[in-house]
């Protein structure tokens, strides 16, 4: 069963849209993510300025936002966070020099007006790779027990091979209909 087939069993009801927004430094993983969701190759190039995938799934269409993470984008993420029912941040858990850099940026989001008590999936990404800090080690670096406004979830993944991208998404479905 494919991804987009798991996740129409997952709906129900009315046809729906959804705003998604992906977030998180450069190189992280999120367009790779963004194109597994959408049954894409993958391809490994910087996004430069943002990626917009629609993706339907059985009654929900899902708008994908896909925010390039390069420091110098970074101060125009606010102008994406109108009208967003969940934030995926996608942590490059085996670039364990800039976890904490990644959690800076993860804070600072989680602290706008426009996104309070938004859903957020953090994707600790490219476990895949020997060295990878396990999920636990990012959800301690990124203070996520600290959150008490939203809900949130964290999921070890590898966009390439997309283990567990299927869960994050399942998990982000869950919360966009109990919005």
């Amino acid at each position: 069963m494919g991804l987009l087939s798991f996740l129409r069993k997952l709906q129900g009801g009315n046809e729906r849209e959804c705003r998604l927004l992906l977030l998180g430094l450069d190189n992280a993983g999120k367009t790779t993510i963004l194109k597994f969701v959408a049954n894409e190759e993958p391809t490994v190039t910087p996004t430069q300025g943002f990626n917009i995938k629609s993706v339907q799934n059985g009654n929900l269409k899902m708008n994908v936002w896909d925010i390039g993470g390069q420091q110098k984008i970074r101060p125009y993420w606010r102008n994406y966070f109108t009208d967003t029912d969940v934030l995926i941040y996608v942590v490059d858990s085996h670039d364990t020099r800039r976890l904490e850099e990644a959690s800076t940026e993860f804070h600072d989001v989680l602290f706008e007006e426009k996104l309070k008590g938004v859903p957020v999936l953090v994707f600790a990404n490219k476990q895949d790779l020997q060295g990878s800090a396990p999920g636990s080690r990012v959800a301690e670096i990124l203070e996520l027990t600290t959150i008490r406004d939203r809900v949130w979830n964290i999921q070890p993944c590898s966009a390439l091979t997309g283990e567990g991208v299927k869960d994050g998404m399942e998990w982000v479905m869950k919360n966009v209909k109990a919005k």
